[in-house]
């Protein structure tokens, strides 16, 4: 029997209860000190850790300190300082492209809103969910590799379209969680729920979880 929309609400709710005392300090791994900083950081992850990410913008955020300093950097240069995070090209493209933007339309500053997010060069609904919840405050749900995949196993979101999981993790979430969920779900797959052989013995909310994949302890 298919699971109603209550029911998965009030599971929802039990997962993330059990996922907070879990992990407590559950947060974003990308290194910023404001939304410019952060909305760099996070075009530069795009199929790249945070890691490398966070050695990478070490340098990068004390040569470019502002909207103005990347839309005149050299395409060339940048290219070159991005490099190790992949796709290089594209990032460096897509960098210059939103903070020259960024300086057009809206005074050097990153905007508040999805839309004027998403209409900058480079900027998904994900990046864009990841600066409105992390910079800003406003209650996003950004589905990265790990939320896309851990929401899906849990129950809560059934799609191959990360748009439609992120739209139906909305309807079963409460919004004030919403960007506390992202984070609480990318520790879970990072640490247990991971891609291959997940640690379902260990696992926090094993018993509120119906993938039929499970793994098992061995003998």
């Amino acid at each position: 029997m298919a699971e109603s929309l209550e029911r998965r609400k009030a599971r929802a709710r039990a997962l993330v209860r059990r996922l907070e005392r879990t992990y407590p300090d559950a947060r974003i791994a990308l290194t910023f000190s404001n939304p410019l900083e952060l909305l760099v950081a996070t075009i530069l992850a795009a199929q790249c850790t945070d890691e490398r990410v966070n050695q990478v913008t070490q340098g990068l955020f004390k040569k470019y300190r502002t909207a103005e300093a990347y839309a005149k950097a050299d395409l060339a240069a940048l290219e070159r300082e991005v490099y190790s995070t992949g796709f290089f090209k594209a990032k460096a493209r897509a960098i210059i492209g939103m903070a020259k933007d960024l300086v057009a339309k809206h005074g050097g500053q990153v905007p508040r809103s999805l839309g004027e997010l998403t209409a900058l060069p480079g900027v998904g609904r994900k990046t864009a969910n990841v600066v409105l919840g992390n910079a800003y405050g406003q209650p996003a749900i950004a589905v990265d590799t790990h939320v896309f995949r851990v929401s899906q196993r849990l129950g809560l979101a059934k799609s191959e379209d990360p748009e439609k999981v992120h739209d139906q993790l909305c309807q079963v979430i409460a919004r004030a969680k919403w960007t506390r969920v992202s984070h609480l779900l990318t520790t879970h797959g990072r640490r247990v729920c991971t891609a291959r052989s997940p640690a379902c013995p260990d696992c926090p909310v094993l018993a509120l979880c119906p993938w039929p994949g499970k793994t098992r302890a061995f003998a």
